[in-house]
């Protein structure tokens, strides 16, 4: 017995959902005047609750720029140009847009307020057909900002963090957990992290795995430093986990990224400790920087421009009322080079 086809919402079912007309739902997905911001937030709800959005195509004869996609990202100018995991996101998320001839509107701003102000200028002002949201933190405002709005997003973190909206995410606590038991394996049993900012969801979900993996381990010790990501607060948080007695310190530190274990590796050099005789350094999101450095840093692994690529696409499938959901990639992989070995 063939089953029936579901039949496909239509702009009729929206308006007639939300008690207005057909003109007033497109008055509301193209940002024209005309509606108070009751009706706009109801033909939105509506909207949401049957699943529609307008096509690509309809939004480009309105005149909407689904040619550009927005990024905002809160990052220091002079930080986020150091940062190879950026540089190779958004190398990623490029080359989908170049298969699209879209281009990408980036913009760096200094705290959460000001990416709310911006995101919603851009959408209201036509400027974008969609946003790619990064660094959620919990109770993320962004996620009430585009329900508001019915912006298509597609957000990078963790479901947990991002409040139903699409997400492309990595398993950031498997990942951890692996990181720790490899350290574990080789025989230490003093091991730190060096993580990120403590206010950022993904460095949350970090924390409570490294202590979770240390607990069922039952280490000796284990410690974890917040930074900026910085080189200097790397270098920092090294130099004062190695400057306690040689039976208190730890043999062997985890990065949450590259720039850190570099400047990690030259502290202990300064200090005059061998990498890996004295402590094993490991690196997350492998870059260049962890190919050249001597000895080679240890790192976990992870298709960054490939990551890219796969949140643009789904960007624009949202865009084009694609399916929505959580998207998650493959989990980085352990690859152990010349900065780890077992303790001596």
């Amino acid at each position: 017995m063939t089953a029936t086809p579901t039949p496909r919402v239509t702009i009729k079912d929206v308006a007639a959902r939300a008690g207005v007309s057909k003109g007033a739902v497109s008055l509301a997905f193209n940002h024209k005047p005309g509606l108070s911001e009751a009706t706009r937030d109801r033909i939105f709800l509506a909207a949401r609750e049957l699943g529609w959005s307008p096509s690509l195509t309809a939004r480009t004869l309105a005149g909407s720029r689904v040619d550009v996609v927005g990024l905002a990202v809160c990052r220091p100018a002079r930080a986020l140009g150091l940062e190879p995991w950026y540089m190779e996101f958004v190398s990623g998320v490029q080359s989908v847009l170049a298969e699209q001839s879209s281009s990408l509107l980036l913009r760096l701003v200094r705290n959460m307020d000001e990416e709310v102000g911006v995101q919603e200028t851009w959408w209201r002002g036509r400027q974008i057909g969609g946003s790619i949201l990064v660094d959620f933190r919990a109770d993320d405002p962004r996620v009430a900002m585009t329900e508001r709005l019915g912006m298509p997003v597609v957000a990078v973190g963790h479901p947990s963090l991002t409040g139903g909206l699409t997400s492309v995410w990595t398993d950031d606590a498997t990942a951890v957990a692996e990181a720790v038991r490899y350290l574990a394996a080789l025989g230490h049993r003093r091991i730190a992290r060096v993580g990120g900012a403590a206010d950022l969801g993904h460095t949350a979900i970090r924390t409570a795995a490294f202590d979770e993996a240390a607990g069922a381990l039952a280490l000796a010790g284990a410690w974890q430093v917040a930074t900026d990501f910085s080189g200097d607060a790397g270098a920092r948080a090294t130099r004062s986990l190695l400057t306690a007695s040689p039976v208190d310190r730890p043999t062997a530190i985890v990065y949450d990224n590259d720039i850190m274990a570099v400047a990690g590796l030259s502290v202990a050099a300064e200090m005059g400790l061998r990498v890996p005789a004295d402590v094993s350094l490991l690196a997350w999101d492998d870059s260049q920087l962890c190919r050249l450095t001597h000895p080679t840093l240890s790192a976990m692994s992870h298709d960054v421009h490939g990551f890219g690529a796969d949140v643009a696409r789904t960007l624009f499938s949202v865009i084009t009322g694609g399916e929505g959901g959580s998207h998650p990639v493959p989990t980085p992989v352990l690859t152990p080079r010349g900065s780890t070995a077992p303790p001596r």
